[in-house]
């Protein structure tokens, strides 16, 4: 870890290297968090990252009437974008780069995110929500709503590996 240079307090390292630990933030209020609990906060901060990229690609392909494939692409698509945002964010607001802090997340939220969006877009095409007349439709919410745990219990598995190996970092 680098130590911070000069400045407020000498001797203890930047926030940018509090973050890039690979274990800064095993300890939550004193307590040791178990590694399960970890994986679970960082699946569902996976989750409402790709779930908010996720709707809106959704609502604006059915409401544009797009195919389903089409419509897919763009949920994925913001699905990446909304994920890496809100992975990308916490680390800046500590003191991180935009480009530091993607390089921190990258590989871990690519493949997290990758798995993810694969379930929900499985489960939400198989139940008919891409192929929903509107937004308003239930079939649209149906799909949407058993979407959402499908990329939990799919993807939670893949974060408990990831962060077991230190490919993804536990800095959110």
């Amino acid at each position: 870890m680098r130590e911070h240079q000069g400045g407020a307090n000498p001797g203890q390292p930047s926030p940018a290297a509090k973050i890039a630990s690979p274990h800064a933030h095993h300890v939550h209020g004193g307590a040791p968090q178990s590694h399960a609990r970890l994986t679970t906060s960082a699946t569902l901060h996976c989750l409402t990252g790709c779930a908010i990229g996720e709707w809106i690609g959704l609502a604006i392909g059915v409401s544009l009437g797009f195919n389903p494939w089409a419509t897919m692409a763009l949920a994925t698509a913001l699905g990446f974008l909304s994920g890496y945002a809100l992975g990308l964010w916490p680390l800046v607001k500590q003191g991180m780069s935009w480009t530091q802090a993607f390089r921190t997340i990258w590989l871990g939220e690519t493949i997290s995110i990758a798995v993810m969006e694969f379930a929900m877009n499985f489960t939400d095409y198989h139940v008919g929500g891409v192929q929903a007349a509107s937004v308003f439709a239930p079939q649209f919410w149906l799909g949407f709503a058993l979407a959402l745990p499908a990329g939990f219990v799919v993807a939670w598995p893949v974060n408990w590996w990831l962060l077991r190996s230190s490919v993804k970092k536990p800095c959110h």
